[in-house]
């Protein structure tokens, strides 16, 4: 019997590993890797031993009480109204999608509405609500004397907020979801249609598990996005963490400290929310590009 023969491939590759490695040298980038460092490294020196920062009084007001419970409704302004964007965005990304062009038309114009006007106009809009609709209701459509709630007991700082910031990222998200909806293969959609599948069952067995792939990482960032965009509350007499801030230096004049607090705080919070995000890619990630890691970590195997 005749030997068996190795495939070319597999020949290639031991050849191309029994060559000799030799690093490419890239002198310069090595020599600016340490300006930069020495750069950073008297930066953080200078703002170290710079009194005009006021370190004791940021270690005093890290953990205070007021500082905590403003962080307390950050935390639970950006949850909410993140939740809210994202079922708004995915109801407008299927009606933008949907072939019917009247409600394609209606969720075109609500994405360009609320995506095209500033967000701090939004908040201060919802706000003072009371001006253009003194009551909420029946009111509003047949005048005053037709009964409803007064808009200054239903609108406060938190519900201004939550619709100015549920709605704007709302129109966001919307975009971010049909950009993953696009991203699904043709293919798979008509297989799951030629099957039977509904409107509602391909969109949850089919078009956002494939998604989400595309989804979750700008998600994430708007998400980290919404953590500072919270503090234009302070715009309403909120609240949230700067609010909490601006309160404070307002009676010790000690700004700078304050805002290196809240700046302290913000990193944190959004360090958290990164970490969150590559977790959630990597759960996500998991079986695509496999064959090409496997190839990477042992060519021989991948090429048997």
């Amino acid at each position: 019997m005749s030997a068996p023969t190795v495939p070319s491939r597999a020949l290639d590759i031991e050849a191309a590993a029994a060559l000799p490695v030799t690093p490419v040298r890239r002198p310069w980038q090595w020599s600016a890797s340490a300006v930069v460092i020495v750069l950073l490294a008297l930066l953080l020196v200078s703002v170290a031993g710079n009194s005009n920062m006021g370190w004791p009084v940021v270690g005093d007001y890290l953990f205070d009480a007021d500082i905590l419970h403003g962080i307390g409704w950050t935390v639970l302004l950006t949850v909410v109204c993140m939740a809210l964007a994202v079922v708004i965005g995915v109801v407008v990304a299927v009606l933008r999608t949907s072939g019917n062009r009247a409600l394609s038309a209606a969720a075109s114009l609500f994405v360009w509405f609320f995506r095209g006007t500033p967000l701090l106009v939004q908040l201060i809009f919802w706000f003072n609500l009371a001006l253009v609709f003194p009551e909420l209701g029946p009111a509003m459509f047949f005048g005053q004397g037709a009964g409803g709630i007064d808009t200054n007991d239903a609108i406060d700082w938190f519900t201004a907020a939550l619709l100015a910031f549920g709605l704007h990222e709302g129109a966001y998200m919307a975009e971010i979801v049909r950009g993953g909806f696009l991203a699904v293969d043709r293919g798979q959609i008509e297989a799951a249609e030629s099957i039977g599948m509904t409107s509602g069952q391909l969109l949850r067995r089919v078009l956002l598990p494939q998604a989400l792939r595309v989804i979750v990482p700008p998600s994430v960032n708007q998400f980290v996005n919404l953590f500072k965009a919270t503090s234009l509350v302070a715009f309403v007499s909120g609240l949230d963490l700067l609010s909490a801030v601006q309160h404070i230096y307002a009676t010790n004049y000690e700004v700078v400290p304050l805002l290196i607090v809240a700046s302290l705080w913000y990193l944190a919070l959004v360090s958290l929310a990164t970490l969150g995000q590559h977790v959630l890619e990597k759960r996500l990630n998991q079986g695509y590009g496999h064959a090409r890691v496997q190839e990477r970590k042992n060519p021989k195997e991948a090429a048997a």
